[in-house]
């Protein structure tokens, strides 16, 4: 007797993916999500990825992409790559999709511990064409920038620079623990933001989810300092998923490209007034000019005396902050721009 192929769904072979996703170009797709039996309608497109699928998912449910199995009939999608275009899966118009999750509130955790997170690496160091100006990712930018609402606390001011920041391992060591959120608060965290305000405006933009951006700001007094104001709050759905090939292998990751800002504020931000703080080199791969890698502040209790990284930040931000262009300078040598700025002071 022949053995029966109906054992269970089984892998898609690389010969239909390629076949499919030839057969179906980039366009308009409709997806059924259901969860706790409730269904909530997903629209994508053919040259979005899994993972942002998985992104659009949390959106309507609130359930985190690292929460979620996602099951479709003779397909397994948890063996696909988040990477994998949508094209490439041969979804049904309304296909239906059960998901399998547990949203943050039930598990009373708030950050990616992930180690391959927390590490940063060298990217784009053999690309043929940077990241930044791949049509593909060009294109992913426009459509979250359409779809994605910053969450604005106060309004922008004319004529004020944007300082993006964000939280884990820039303004909080969130791996170690304390009885108090303060003692984990980067050192001179509101002596820095006082005096950036005078020339900058301030969003936070983190990787996790808003509920834990607004907790973790509220612990640490940020929203409620009379001496600044916070613009708005961003959260991890306003990331995009991009691909570097860097010497002959793929690396899938999530970036901050600041064009969702630039998008939904013309008026007030462009390409020459940004700088974005993050310890992770690869969340600014969209606007490398605009980005300034922090050293990252970890074991608070052994190392909250010794931190001033916010403190010659400080005098930088200040340095720079009437020039027209800041897309010119190199972030990377802001050291020793500071470094020369107290010289010809002390000189004159």
């Amino acid at each position: 007797m022949a053995a029966s192929s109906s054992a269970g769904p089984s892998a898609v072979d690389a010969a239909s993916l390629a076949a499919v996703a030839e057969a179906a170009p980039p366009e308009e797709m409709t997806l059924v999500v259901k969860w706790r039996g409730q269904e909530q309608t997903v629209r994508m497109v053919g040259d979005d990825t899994l993972g942002e699928l998985k992104l659009r998912i949390c959106e309507v449910t609130g359930v985190l992409p690292k929460r979620q199995t996602l099951l479709y009939p003779k397909l397994i999608l948890k063996d696909m790559d988040d990477s994998t275009l949508l094209s490439s899966i041969p979804f049904k118009p309304n296909g239906k999709i059960s998901m399998i999750g547990t949203i943050e509130e039930e598990i009373f955790v708030g950050q990616e511990d992930d180690p391959e997170l927390l590490d940063d690496f060298d990217f784009e160091q053999n690309e043929a064409t940077p990241i930044k100006d791949k049509d593909v990712y060009k294109q992913k930018l426009k459509r979250r920038a359409s779809r994605y609402k910053i969450k604005l606390l106060n309004p922008c001011r004319k004529g004020k620079k944007l300082l993006v920041l964000d939280i884990d391992y820039t303004l909080f060591d969130h791996k170690s623990t304390a009885e108090n959120p303060m003692e984990l608060m980067r050192p001179y965290l509101h002596q820095f933001l006082t005096a950036a305000y005078a020339k900058y405006d301030i969003m936070i933009w983190s990787a996790t989810s808003m509920k834990w951006v607004e907790l973790k700001m509220e612990q640490l007094g940020v929203l409620s300092n009379p001496d600044f104001k916070i613009t708005a709050l961003m959260d991890h759905l306003a990331m995009i998923t991009v691909q570097s090939e860097n010497q002959s292998r793929k690396k899938t990751f999530d970036c901050k490209p600041l064009g969702v800002i630039w998008a939904q504020f013309p008026e007030y931000y462009n390409e020459k007034n940004p700088i974005m703080f993050d310890d992770l080199r690869r969340n600014f791969v969209m606007n490398p000019q605009n980005g300034l890698v922090i050293k990252p502040f970890r074991k608070a209790h052994s190392n909250r005396h010794d931190d001033h990284e916010l403190v010659k930040l400080t005098h930088y931000l200040l340095s720079i902050g009437d020039l027209e262009d800041l897309s010119k300078l190199d972030h990377g040598k802001w050291e020793s721009f500071v470094d020369e700025s107290v010289k010809r002071r002390k000189r004159s």
